[in-house]
């Protein structure tokens, strides 16, 4: 099963992120080697590398594999980059920053999400992962600034609180918009205490909770 999984994320890559232009090789690279189907229940594993979002139970999701390698992309991540991901979720995000060798202060507002991400991270021996639950709107002012910050949950608009905790010239992607509307990915570069907005994508994320 072990090498089955592996073929699956060879193919993953192969054919849901290299045919939709994701060229970072380090980030291929991560996701070929980050193994996406510890962060799903067990009765969804068979299904970890299809190009879709998964339930993870609480009405929350694990984001389609494309999508976590293009917002990851488009950060530019390198080793010790410091980076706040609101939403851990199961996590999955977090281990590809984690592998990246960036250092990841990641916040879950569901305490159970929280504490299974946070022993997923320790049986895996990601060392470079500080998990909080917490208000992800709030960001993690004592550990600001950021040099970049990855939201996965979708607010109605950009939370104040995290922009002020992005350090001159970070970037934020974060998908924005209500449940019942369109939401766009965006792109946010902060310059001179203000931000400059790039649509990137259409997306379909759950909603940011408080």
């Amino acid at each position: 099963m072990t090498k089955d999984f592996e073929k699956l994320r060879n193919d993953m890559v192969e054919y849901q992120l290299k045919t939709r232009d994701v060229k970072s090789e380090a980030v291929l690279d991560a996701m070929r080697n980050v193994e996406r189907h510890l962060f799903v229940p067990k009765n969804l594993q068979n299904c970890a590398y299809q190009d879709s979002p998964l339930s993870i139970g609480l009405g929350q999701t694990i984001s389609q594999p494309y999508i976590v390698a293009f917002m990851t992309e488009q950060l530019e991540p390198f080793p010790k980059m410091k980076i706040l991901e609101i939403g851990t979720g199961s996590g999955y995000q977090a281990a590809i920053l984690s592998y990246l060798g960036c250092e990841v202060y990641t916040i879950e507002l569901l305490e159970e999400l929280a504490l299974g991400a946070k022993n997923i991270f320790t049986a895996l021996d990601f060392k470079n992962i500080r998990v909080k639950n917490g208000n992800g709107y709030l960001g993690w002012p004592e550990e600001a600034p950021f040099d970049a910050i990855i939201v996965t949950a979708a607010p109605e608009r950009i939370p104040e609180k995290l922009v002020e905790q992005l350090k001159e010239g970070g970037k934020m992607i974060i998908p924005v918009g209500g449940v019942y509307s369109v939401q766009l990915l965006k792109l946010i570069i902060k310059k001179d205490n203000r931000i400059i907005e790039e649509d990137l994508l259409p997306v379909r994320f759950v909603p940011l909770l408080e």
